[in-house]
C-alpha cells in the first residue's frame, strides 16, 4: 500500500486539492449564479473527516494539499482542519499545505494560518476598481479584501494575485494590475475562464479573452521570456525582463495542460474528480463512512479512481459555441 499514485498515463498524482464547501460570500458572475442552491450541510464531509480523508492520501504519496471551496474560510471551524494537517508538515510527508481564497475572511485568519504551516496563499482578485469588484462578484466589497491581503503578507505569507481574464470586463487594467502587484511585490496568474455550472444570464463566450491575446498586448510593451519552473499546478510562467516580475498563464483552453496533470480534486461531499473536465468521478465518502476503524477500503477506493484518471479535459470554445461543458459549479469541485 506504500506505492505511489500513478494515473493510466504514467502520471504521479502527487496534489489534491480540496474543497472544504460549496458556499462561498461572494456570487461571482463567471463561478456561480446569483441565486444558488447549496448543499445541505448534513451532506458535507465532518472536518474529522476531511482530516482522515486527506491523512489516507498523504499516506499515499500526496505531497501538496491546496484548500478551496466555495470560500474555504467561510467554514465553521475550518483552522482545527488546517491545525490538523501541520502533523504532516512536520512529520515531511506534506511539502506545502496552501489554501484559494477570495480574501474576504483573510484579515481574520493570516497569524492562524501561518502559525498552522501555510506559507503561501493564492487570492483572487479580477479588479481593482471598486464599483466593477462589486459587479464581478455581486456580493462583494474591494476595500475588505484589500485588507485581506495586507493581513496575509503582514502575517509573512507570500500572495499570489489569480485574475480570470474576462473579455470587455478587465482588459483595460491588464497594465494596471501587473504594476500594482509588482508594487507589492506579489506575483500575477492570469486564468482563462472555464465552461463550468450554469451561471444565469452570463454567456461564456462573451466573457472569454483567450490568453494568447493577452500575452500579444503583454509584449507590445514588455520582453517576455518563458521560464521552466513549476509549481505543482497548471501555470505556466514568464519573466517581463524590465521589471523582473513573474507572470502565470492558465490556459486551459488556448493551450491545455493535461500532459502533464499531477493533481485530483476531492469535493466537500467527498466525491474524488480525477478530471477538472470531466463528469466522471468517484465516490469517497461511503469507504470512508461504512469503515471506521480502517483506512483499507478507502485507500483501495483512492487507487480504483486514479486507474480511471482521462488523458485530458474536452474544454473548447468555437464561434458558434461552447464544447465541453461540464454541469457542476467550480464551487463544487474546487476552485
Amino acid at each position: 500500500m506504500t506505492a505511489p499514485l500513478i494515473d493510466p498515463f504514467q502520471r504521479a498524482i502527487n496534489y489534491l486539492r480540496v474543497s472544504v464547501t460549496d458556499r462561498c460570500d461572494f456570487r461571482c458572475v463567471y463561478c456561480m449564479s446569483e441565486n444558488m442552491t447549496f448543499l445541505p450541510k448534513k451532506e458535507l464531509l465532518t472536518l474529522e473527516e476531511l482530516d482522515r480523508m486527506c491523512s489516507t492520501f498523504v499516506g499515499l504519496g500526496v505531497e501538496k494539499l491546496r484548500i478551496t471551496g466555495g470560500e474555504p474560510l467561510v467554514r465553521k471551524g475550518i483552522m482545527t482542519f488546517f491545525d490538523a494537517m501541520t502533523q504532516h508538515l512536520d512529520s515531511g510527508a506534506l511539502k506545502e499545505l496552501t489554501l484559494t481564497t477570495n480574501g474576504s475572511q483573510m484579515e481574520r485568519f493570516a497569524d492562524d494560518l501561518y502559525a498552522a504551516g501555510v506559507r503561501r496563499v493564492n487570492i483572487s482578485l479580477d479588479t481593482l476598481d471598486d464599483k466593477k469588484f462589486a459587479d464581478i462578484t455581486r456580493w462583494g466589497r474591494l476595500p475588505q479584501v484589500i485588507k485581506g491581503i495586507d493581513a496575509a503578507q503582514k502575517a509573512g505569507l507570500r500572495v499570489k494575485i489569480n485574475t480570470v481574464a474576462l473579455k470587455g470586463f478587465n482588459e483595460d487594467e491588464l497594465f494596471t494590475l501587473l504594476d500594482w502587484c509588482a508594487s507589492r511585490d506579489m506575483d500575477l496568474t492570469f486564468i482563462e475562464v472555464m465552461p463550468m455550472g450554469d451561471i444565469g444570464n452570463e454567456d461564456r463566450l462573451d466573457q472569454y479573452w483567450k490568453l494568447s491575446d493577452l500575452r500579444s498586448t503583454l509584449r507590445e510593451t514588455y520582453t517576455l521570456t518563458d521560464l521552466p519552473e513549476r509549481t505543482g499546478g497548471p501555470a505556466r510562467y514568464v519573466r517581463i525582463e524590465e521589471t523582473g516580475q513573474k507572470i502565470g498563464f492558465i490556459t486551459p483552453l488556448t493551450h491545455n495542460f493535461c500532459e502533464s496533470c499531477n493533481r485530483v480534486r476531492l469535493t466537500c461531499t467527498g466525491e474524488l474528480y480525477m478530471c477538472l473536465g470531466q463528469e466522471d468521478m468517484a465516490d469517497l465518502r461511503a469507504p470512508l463512512r461504512n469503515n471506521p476503524g480502517s483506512d483499507a477500503m478507502l485507500q483501495d477506493a483512492i487507487r480504483a479512481a486514479i486507474a480511471l484518471k482521462p488523458k485530458g479535459h474536452d474544454f473548447d470554445y468555437s464561434r458558434q459555441g461552447v464544447d465541453g461543458r461540464v454541469s457542476r459549479h467550480m464551487s463544487h469541485t474546487g476552485g
